[in-house]
């Protein structure tokens, strides 16, 4: 993601800023949105805000949405502030992250982490004053799990990296149902394990289409150290659990016939794109044919159009 005015250069070169230290004003505050990952945290609201109407069974006091929106994104934009100071070794390393606003040089790495501290603490008193402090605690668990079990314990040893750190993801459902009602049920578990089993395979095929940038810093996600065919295996299985992990809420009462329809369609057309993508790693496919990134893209309009289901179906029961 490159939202700073930055010139090209190969990856691995740092840029620094120009002469006499000058960094734009403009260029500056561009680079510290950039530190939050704000296409990233659109995907959790997407799953926090839903959840909402869920368990409101309605429209949720719309003061509420706003203020677990403001707090979840201060959440997770301090948490990705901090995943970026630790990672900028091999963020310079790494096309896809080379200009990111510490490898450029925009912001320093104190200032990254002091900001990613600031927004830790101020999301944490935000959530704590304005929402409750459940939704506190899940959200600082949520931070802290992704800085430090994902990004520092888990990342750089395990291949099986994304599938425990994806913990992090999940935990907005969580926290958008306790927002409305300071407590826990089974359908926010429910909804928590499908984003758990949708996390994998949505980001292996990611990963796949960018597995040197791994090797080539020693991250050993699945793709980089096993073949494509062992990937789109895992990538079939995990999307079989999910799906059927998705169609539980029904009969368990918390959804209706709506939610249902979305969940059988979205869920039949994801299986069919994964079963496509193991296809073609049987078939011995590389490059442009593995077409790996259509399931990715994929990915992410079936969990927007399955959670918008999750905001309507109260209104259709």
């Amino acid at each position: 993601m490159c939202v700073t005015a930055v010139e090209s250069r190969p990856a691995g070169v740092a840029l620094t800023p120009s002469p006499g230290g000058h960094r734009p004003f403009g260029a500056r505050v561009k680079a510290f949105v950039a530190l939050t990952k704000p296409r990233i945290i659109e995907l959790l609201l997407i799953t926090t805000v839903p959840v909402m109407f869920l368990a409101a069974q309605g429209v949720p006091d719309l003061w509420l949405v706003l203020t677990t929106t403001i707090g979840g994104y201060l959440s997770a934009g301090g948490a990705n502030a901090l995943n970026m100071y630790i990672d900028r070794d091999i963020d310079a390393l790494m096309d896809r992250t080379s200009q990111r606003p510490l490898v450029t040089g925009m912001v320093s790495p104190r200032e990254c982490l002091a900001f990613g501290i600031a927004l830790a603490v101020i999301s944490t008193v935000w959530f704590g004053l304005l929402v409750n402090w459940l939704s506190a605690a899940l959200s600082l668990g949520a931070l802290l799990f992704y800085v430090v079990v994902y990004t520092m314990l888990l990342k750089r040893r395990t291949s099986q990296n994304i599938v425990w750190g994806g913990i992090a993801g999940c935990m907005p459902v969580l926290i958008g149902w306790s927002a409305v009602t300071n407590s826990m049920s089974w359908a926010a578990v429910i909804l928590f394990a499908v984003i758990f089993f949708w996390t994998p395979p949505h980001y292996w095929p990611l990963s796949m289409k960018v597995k040197d940038d791994y090797a080539r810093v020693g991250v050993p996600m699945l793709p980089v150290v096993a073949t494509n065919r062992v990937v789109a295996r895992q990538i079939v299985l995990y999307s079989w659990v999910m799906v059927i992990v998705s169609l539980l809420l029904t009969p368990l009462g918390y959804t209706g016939w709506f939610y249902t329809v979305v969940a059988v369609l979205t869920g039949g057309f994801w299986l069919w794109e994964a079963h496509g993508l193991q296809s073609r790693a049987k078939a011995g496919a590389a490059g442009a044919k593995l077409k790996e990134m259509r399931l990715f893209h994929w990915s992410i309009t079936y969990v927007s159009l399955l959670f918008v289901a999750v905001a309507v179906d109260p209104f259709l029961r």
